[in-house]
C-alpha cells in the first residue's frame, strides 16, 4: 500500500516536472523567437540603413576607380580654373631657335689691296659711315719701299713693251723676225698695259687711290693707318644694307616639318621688336638638307628687305612659321601638365568632377600645341588652373566620397 502510494506520487512530480518543463522551453522558445524576430527586424531595418551607407560607399570607390577628381565649384573659381570646350580649327606650328641676319649675297662687297704699300686715310673711317660708289677711302703707298713705287715700276714695264712691240711689228712686216716670236712680243705688251690701267687710274701724289665699289655703308675696316698690306689682302668691307639674309639654325628633331615652313619672325636683342618676313618683302631661299660636321643643326635661309635698323650680323631669336594646317585638335599650353615625360590634361565632366586624361602631342606654335591622341572635339577641358586641379588631386583637399550625384 505505501509502495503503491510512493509511485503515485512520484508520477505525479514527474508528470508536474514534465509539465514544468515544457512550459518553460515553450515560454523560453516563445520569448526568444519573439525577441529574435525583433532583433532581425530591427537588425533588417539596420542593415537596410547600413545598405544605404553601403551604397554611399560603393558610389566612393566607384568614383575612386574611375580616377575622378572632385573640386568645388567656389574653389575651382578661387584657384583661377576655366575651362572649354574644343573644336578643330586651323592651326600653324611655330618652331622656335636662334639665328643670324647675314648681308644678302651681291649687297656687300669687300675691297682688297690692288698694290703692296702703306695705308694712310684720307680723312677718318668708321663702321657704319656712309659711301657713295667710287668714293676714296684710303691710300696705299710705295714710294718710300725697298722695290719702289709699283706704279712707277708698272708704267716703266709699259713704256717699254710698248716700244718693244712697235718695233717688233715692222720687223715682221719685212719677216726678219718670226711671226712666232712677234707674238710673244705682244703679249708681253698686252700684260704690261693692263697691269698699269689697273693702277694707274686711282693714281695720286701719295699713292694709289682706294675707292668704294658700290654706295652704302661701311661695315668693317680691316686696317689701321700705317699697316703695310700685300696684294689681295681685305681693307674694308662695304653693304648697301637693303636686302639681308636670315638664317635660322633649327635643331635635327625638327627636321620633319622644315617642307611645311613658309616664312619666319625674329626678334633683335637691341630694341626688342619683332620683325615679320611678310611684311618685309621675305621669301624662303632654302633649307639644309643636313645637319653640319660639327653641329647637330639644320640651316633654314630668307631673304628680305631691310626697311629697319636690322644690324647685319647680329644674332637674333627666330620664330619658324608652318604652311596652315586645318581641322587640329589644340589646346594652350597652359591646359598641359607633365609627368616623367608623358603629359596630361583634365576633363571636366560636370559642375565639380574632373578627370586626368593622358595625351599625345604633335606640333606646337609657343602657345598652342597640337593634341594627336586622348581627345576629341566636344570635350570639355581645363585649360587654366589645371595645376590646381593636379594639387587637389594628389593632395586629397577635398575627398571624393563628398560628391553627391
Amino acid at each position: 500500500m505505501k509502495k503503491l502510494i510512493f509511485m503515485g506520487v512520484m508520477g505525479l512530480f514527474l508528470l508536474g516536472s514534465c509539465n514544468s518543463k515544457s512550459g518553460h522551453d515553450h515560454e523560453g522558445h516563445d520569448h526568444g523567437t519573439e525577441e529574435s524576430h525583433d532583433h532581425d527586424h530591427e537588425g533588417h531595418d539596420h542593415e537596410s540603413e547600413g545598405h544605404e551607407g553601403h551604397n554611399h560607399g560603393t558610389e566612393t570607390a566607384a568614383a575612386g576607380h574611375s580616377d575622378e577628381i572632385i573640386l568645388a565649384p567656389e574653389k575651382a573659381k578661387a584657384a583661377g580654373v576655366e575651362s572649354e570646350i574644343i573644336q578643330l580649327k586651323a592651326f600653324r606650328q611655330v618652331i622656335t631657335t636662334s639665328g643670324q641676319v647675314q648681308a644678302a649675297q651681291g649687297d656687300e662687297s669687300v675691297v682688297v689691296a690692288n698694290v703692296a704699300g702703306v695705308v694712310s686715310f684720307r680723312h677718318p673711317v668708321t663702321d657704319g659711315m656712309s659711301v657713295s660708289k667710287g668714293a676714296s677711302i684710303l691710300n696705299i703707298s710705295a714710294e718710300n719701299m725697298p722695290d719702289g713705287d709699283p706704279v712707277k715700276r708698272a708704267r716703266i714695264a709699259y713704256e717699254t713693251a710698248k716700244k718693244e712691240y712697235e718695233r717688233a711689228a715692222k720687223l715682221v712686216e719685212s719677216q726678219i723676225i718670226s711671226q712666232k716670236d712677234f707674238n710673244t712680243i705682244k703679249e708681253s705688251y698686252e700684260n704690261a698695259q693692263l697691269a698699269y690701267g689697273a693702277i694707274s687710274k686711282n693714281q695720286t701724289k701719295t699713292g694709289v687711290s682706294v675707292t668704294a665699289p658700290l654706295g652704302g655703308y661701311i661695315k668693317n675696316c680691316l686696317v689701321q693707318e700705317g699697316d703695310y698690306v700685300s696684294v689681295g689682302q681685305p681693307l674694308v668691307s662695304v653693304t648697301q644694307n637693303r636686302r639681308l639674309f636670315l638664317r635660322a639654325d633649327v635643331s635635327e628633331k625638327y627636321y620633319g616639318y622644315l617642307h611645311s615652313i613658309q616664312s619666319a619672325n625674329f626678334k633683335t636683342p637691341y630694341d626688342n621688336k619683332v620683325y615679320e618676313l611678310g611684311e618685309l618683302k621675305g621669301r624662303l631661299l632654302s633649307y639644309g638638307k643636313a645637319s653640319g660636321g660639327t653641329s647637330f643643326y639644320v640651316p633654314v635661309t630668307f631673304e628680305f628687305d631691310n626697311r629697319g635698323d636690322v644690324i647685319p650680323g647680329s644674332y637674333v631669336e627666330v620664330y619658324l612659321l608652318s604652311s596652315e594646317m586645318p581641322d587640329v585638335l589644340a589646346l594652350p599650353v597652359t591646359a598641359l601638365t607633365e609627368e616623367q615625360g608623358l603629359y596630361f590634361v583634365y576633363l571636366q565632366l560636370d559642375e565639380e568632377g574632373y578627370k586626368k586624361q593622358e595625351v599625345t602631342l604633335g606640333a606646337s606654335n609657343g602657345k598652342e600645341v597640337q593634341i594627336l591622341t586622348g581627345l576629341k572635339a566636344g570635350d570639355r577641358v581645363v585649360t587654366k588652373g589645371a595645376y590646381q586641379v593636379k594639387l587637389a588631386s594628389a593632395s586629397n583637399a577635398i575627398p571624393a566620397h563628398s560628391h553627391e550625384h
